[in-house]
């Protein structure tokens, strides 16, 4: 006996419909393709975004804006003080110069202007200062 003859289909044809049938809301976006992973993930930080605006309606943090300040550039932060020459090197070997590369900060952290730096609490026996 073969298979073909007790195993039976219930129906022929595409089960598509009876598939989205099962999900929850599912959505597609033709507009937003999987092969820019950068813009995937800056969809997913602003549906975070937009559920917590709908959750509370008065905040004082400022709206997403549709592209970051920096841009889709690859960014390198390092506390490393040859961090520049390791970056010159790094790009050359991959075939680019370095001046490609744009200082956007400091070479050191520093705090913004209206933070303020000393401790609120006074020196006293036990706690030197």
């Amino acid at each position: 006996m073969r298979a073909r003859e007790f195993v039976m289909e219930q129906r022929e044809g595409s089960l598509e419909h009876d598939v989205a049938l099962a999900l929850p809301a599912t959505y597609i976006i033709p507009k937003l393709q999987n092969q820019d992973p950068y813009k995937q993930y800056r969809f997913g930080v602003a549906i975070a975004g937009a559920k917590g605006r709908m959750r509370r309606q008065e905040d004082d943090i400022d709206p997403y804006t549709s592209q970051s300040s920096w841009g889709e550039n690859q960014i390198v932060v390092s506390f490393d003080k040859d961090v520049d020459e390791y970056i010159d090197d790094a790009l050359q070997q991959i075939g680019l110069r370095p001046s490609d590369k744009k200082l956007v900060s400091t070479m050191h952290s520093d705090e913004a202007g209206d933070v303020v730096e000393t401790s609120p609490l006074r020196a006293f026996k036990g706690y030197p200062r």
